[in-house]
């Protein structure tokens, strides 16, 4: 089985040996935001959708073969516990952004070069570590009664198992970990005043972390005594799922974010923080990461807000119409700011070019094109560390378009395919309960008995070069437009 805590709900995928899924169930929570820019959630209501989801992929007679169970799910939260297990707090979620003046506190003790140095990463509002500092400032009272912090499924493997543990996967997203050594970074918890004793022992994604308890089994139906795995985050999870875990492997997700995913087997790192560098779900392996944070979500945008009456098809059509370059109309999609290449969360959307002449073809097109660029920087930057990429596997809303895959083809000069299964994260956690379990060798051996690709839709390199000549002019609007971005920001 593999559980997955996502932002909206919870999912439980039961697989048979051979990786061929029997049967999924999902049960949904809700999100709060307390004030503007903060997301929280609250971690007994996720155990409660986990038991739901649980019980029903487990309904006739599912439970009896049980062998193992996989954990995934949002990364970077917060959970607080005290001494007796109970929640302090809501958990603080991974697109909270009240962190801002503790990212900068963390760069200035640890140094910027030094934390890069130490963890692979600079200090992200999204990340733990800013968050246990928010925690410890502005509500001591909670801090002090603290006697373990979790990220969300690990708060799972807790409910399942009793354990405080996690796996080194969603642990390199903590900031306080270091992703070389594949464990937490003594200094950066030094420097930062934070307690070891508060965090979990790490483990490799595919290792047993516990077994499932009676009370656990009870509320989940689960078998007593069921292996609990390690997991991964959910991006960590979700490569696994769609096969990544070799090098030159790597996968493109079109969520409401974007996601260039690359596995390695050699630790690399950039030197300015413009992607992560995490641990691998392969154990003693890592993978790259650069994230575009409005992609589907830009496309979603421009359609709910201008283009209400059409379907994505609809939408598909209408941009395949017009030339590339959407007659020389650029979009900046920097709705939220934006986390790679750019590190900037002061940078906003923006139609560069638009007149009279364009429609709504033309303004879906650059938008689709706008996001794929920033997809293309994301790969640049990957690349130029030393990480190849022999073909893409697409996944998430965007990748269901012929088109759009196409169009990635082209800009990011790689073949790129699809799965046959758009399980993701939820999968990539059963076939590493499936490792655990014994019925595969490793990850790798796992993902090549399970996945399947479809054909991949080939790049035209002439398409290519004539997409290049938009992306050396969008590259350049925001290095023109950063200081006005700030100025307008402060305004």
């Amino acid at each position: 089985m593999g559980i997955d805590v996502g932002t909206s709900g919870a999912r439980a995928l039961l697989m048979a040996e051979d990786g061929s899924v029997l049967r999924t169930a999902s049960a949904d929570y809700p999100l709060s935001a307390p004030k503007n820019g903060w997301a929280e959630q609250s971690p007994e209501q996720w155990f409660m959708a986990v038991a739901s989801a649980s019980r029903e992929a487990l309904r006739d007679g599912g439970a009896t073969e049980l062998r193992a169970v996989g954990l995934t799910g949002q990364m970077h939260g917060l959970v607080c516990l005290n001494s007796g297990g109970n929640v302090l707090r809501p958990a603080i979620l991974w697109c909270d952004q009240r962190t801002a003046a503790e990212c900068a506190e963390i760069t200035e003790k640890i140094g910027a070069a030094r934390l890069i140095e130490l963890t692979a990463n600079p200090a992200l509002t999204g990340f733990t570590a800013p968050k246990i500092l928010w925690v410890r400032k502005n509500e001591p009272r909670v801090y002090e009664k603290t006697a373990k912090m979790m990220l969300p499924k690990d708060y799972i493997r807790y409910k399942l198992t009793g354990e405080h543990a996690t796996d080194v996967s969603d642990a390199s997203g903590t900031g306080i970990f270091n992703v070389a050594r594949r464990d937490w970074e003594p200094e950066a918890l030094e420097k930062l005043d934070i307690d070891p004793a508060l965090l979990g022992r790490v483990f490799e994604s595919c290792e047993i972390t516990g077994a499932v308890s009676a009370e656990a089994s009870a509320l989940t139906g689960i078998p007593v005594g069921t292996p609990v795995v390690a997991g991964a985050g959910d991006n960590a999870a979700a490569a696994v799922g769609t096969g990544v875990t070799r090098d030159g492997e790597a996968f493109v997700t079109i969520g409401s974010s974007g996601v260039v995913f690359a596995h390695t087997s050699r630790m690399t790192l950039d030197s300015c923080g413009r992607v992560h560098t995490f641990c691998a779900a392969v154990p003693g392996e890592w993978h790259v990461m650069g994230v575009t944070l409005a992609a589907g979500m830009s496309l979603k945008w421009f359609r709910d807000n201008f283009a209400p009456d059409k379907s994505y098809p609809e939408l598909d059509a209408l941009a395949s119409a017009v030339p590339i370059g959407a007659d020389r109309l650029i979009w900046l999609p920097y709705l939220n700011g934006e986390r790679s290449p750019h590190l900037d969360p002061d940078c906003r959307g923006a139609f560069v070019g638009l007149s009279g002449a364009h429609g709504a073809g033309a303004l879906a097109r650059a938008v689709m094109e706008g996001v794929t660029f920033s997809l293309r920087d994301c790969r640049d930057i990957i690349a130029d560390m030393g990480v190849r990429f022999d073909g893409i596997t697409v996944c998430g809303g965007g990748g269901a378009s012929p088109f759009w895959r196409q169009m990635l083809a082209d800009v990011l000069a790689a073949p790129v395919s699809t799965v046959q299964t758009s399980e993701g994260p939820a999968l990539g956690a059963a076939m590493l309960a499936a490792v655990a379990a014994g019925a595969y060798a490793n990850v790798p051996e796992a993902a090549g008995a399970i996945i399947r690709r479809s054909p991949a839709q080939q790049p035209n390199a002439a398409a290519g070069r004539e997409y290049m000549r938009y992306h050396a002019l969008y590259g350049r609007l925001y290095e023109s437009l950063r200081d006005d971005f700030k100025a307008l920001a402060g305004m």
